[in-house]
């Protein structure tokens, strides 16, 4: 399968994970206070509670670690609650300039270029790892990280977001599901958990590959044009 291709797996049939550069960080301090955790898990409760959708542009670096190689992807993505789920899609710019989506436990990847549809549902043992990382932030609650992953609070940095410096918790997380720890042993995320959204996630693989993806210039609980982001076969797709 393609860099590319293993997009939807790691990042939206896990639901959108894992999308260092361009981001502006201010080491702070050290290792957070035991308890500070806490304040942090119930800021990302009080938000998620407030939290309708997150629109933001996303930078995609995927390293592997066997030809010392890094790819980049950028583009738009946004994150909507519907119901009790939630809706996510993604566009990236030429030269792949995919499409994809993941909506009522389904996701989706379009490539306009061959005229590919690829779907990955996510139902059976699939569900359970998409929700672990639907917890990931935009929208995930503290109450649910907590549950999905066994956490160490790194501390607070301070991070731009592209158009302003806001403060981050750098926390890692270990997921609490083997399948999980298959694809990844670890995950590092900067979670702004006032507005519980993530600014940057990196993946840590087993082979020692990472995948990160950086998120900038959000705008959160605001309309969402999804026109934009539809995939449109030409004519009937191949599969």
């Amino acid at each position: 399968m393609s860099k590319t291709a293993r997009l939807p797996l790691a990042a939206l049939a896990a639901c959108l994970g894992l999308f260092y550069a361009g981001h502006s960080v201010v080491h702070a301090v050290a290792q957070a206070a035991p308890d500070h955790l806490k304040t942090v898990l119930s800021q990302m409760d009080s938000a998620s509670a407030k939290f309708r959708s997150a629109e933001a542009d996303v930078k995609k670096l995927q390293f592997e670690r066997i030809v010392n190689d890094t790819s980049t992807e950028t583009g738009s993505i946004y994150f909507l609650r519907n119901g009790s789920s939630m809706q996510v899609g993604a566009k990236f710019d030429p030269p792949d300039a995919q499409i994809l989506e993941y909506k009522n436990g389904v996701g989706r990847l379009y490539n306009p270029a061959t005229n590919q549809l690829q779907q990955i549902s996510a139902g059976g043992a699939n569900a359970a790892r998409s929700e672990a990382f639907l917890t990931l932030g935009f929208g995930g609650s503290g109450s649910d990280l907590a549950k999905a992953w066994d956490i160490t609070d790194q501390g607070a940095e301070q991070m731009s977001d592209g158009s302003k410096t806001v403060p981050v918790e750098k926390l890692d997380l270990v997921s609490k599901d083997p399948s999980v720890r298959g694809s990844f042993t670890h995950i590092t995320i900067w979670v702004d958990p006032a507005r519980d959204v993530s600014l940057k996630q990196v993946g840590f693989t087993p082979s020692g590959d990472t995948d990160t993806t950086l998120y900038t210039n959000i705008k959160l609980n605001q309309p969402i044009d999804l026109k934009a982001f539809e995939i449109k076969c030409k004519g009937k797709c191949s599969s």
